[in-house]
């Protein structure tokens, strides 16, 4: 990066910083389209903002450049079970949909896809209605608050992709998963790995307290990660507060086995991870946790 690129995004941080806290994120204007309708127009509502790179037919349109809509780890999930034919999915954080497009795609029967981030919902009803996704039903809400109530489905397939690693209290949410999780979970998330993480210059900073922590029975370090100013950058999409923990890779394991999930499969290990050490893993619901 440029020196005058690093102070230009220095400079952004510094003003949506100050944005931030005077809760002035976002113009409320409305704005007017004076050309005919078209796909290009619904994207450049929130243009500038997004992070994925859509796909045919609409891969000529101008948006971000990430491949979220075709993305490996997606393909691996979906031959890895055979297909998803029929299959009702809870998606937790689609963030753009692309990865709710591709379960779609591959024939999942209906999905579920919970949003918390407004700017983020906004993005998932764009994509649904360019793609025509009749079969993704997105909410916008907390899906921890969501997989909290008392009486609801269970899915015989649950995605938690780049969300765990996000949460303050990580094992709530695989303990909450497994009571509506049927058949499969899907996770891809970093995990702390101290002398990966020491030799990173980009996280080890970041990571600046542990702590000793028990949820339903099930014994556990939390390891805190700050966000810092990329929570003020455009694009961040991490949780709305100011830090979260992260699991070790050996509770992280544990603490399926506990909750009941079994045969894990691995892929996209990478504990050189740039943003730290990740994985990509499928667990199967045994049945035989303390859920």
């Amino acid at each position: 990066m440029t020196r005058l690129n690093q102070q230009k995004v220095k400079w952004e941080v510094r003003l949506r910083t100050i944005l931030y806290k005077l809760g002035l994120t976002r113009a409320t204007a409305t704005k007017y389209v004076s050309s005919a309708p078209t796909a290009q127009n619904a994207v450049n509502i929130l243009q500038g903002e997004w992070r994925s790179k859509f796909p045919e037919p609409l891969a000529h349109l101008q948006a971000g450049s990430a491949p979220l809509f075709q993305d490996g780890r997606i393909t691996w999930l979906i031959e890895e079970l055979g297909g998803i034919t029929g299959m009702t999915v809870l998606e937790l954080g689609p963030l753009e949909g692309g990865h709710s497009y591709m379960l779609a795609q591959a024939g999942a029967g209906h999905i579920t896809a919970i949003e918390a981030s407004t700017q983020a919902y906004l993005k998932c009803l764009i994509v649904k209605e360019l793609f025509a996704l009749q079969t993704v039903n997105f909410l916008c809400g907390d899906f921890v608050e969501y997989l909290k109530q008392p009486v609801g489905p269970a899915f015989d397939l649950c995605v938690a992709s780049g969300v765990l690693y996000h949460m303050q209290n990580p094992v709530e949410l695989i303990g909450l998963l497994a009571k509506r999780c049927k058949k499969h979970l899907f996770l891809w998330t970093h995990y702390y790995d101290e002398q990966a993480i020491r030799q990173n210059p980009y996280a080890a900073n970041k990571h600046t307290d542990r702590q000793e922590a028990e949820y339903a029975g099930f014994k556990h370090t939390l390891y805190r990660y700050e966000y810092q100013e990329a929570k003020y950058m455009c694009g961040f999409s991490g949780a709305g507060t100011g830090f979260s923990h992260w699991l070790n890779r050996s509770d992280l394991f544990n603490c399926l086995e506990y909750f009941g999930f079994g045969n894990i499969r691995l892929s996209f290990d990478e504990p050189d991870g740039k943003n730290g050490p990740a994985l990509a893993l499928i667990a199967t619901q045994q049945n035989t946790g303390n859920v």
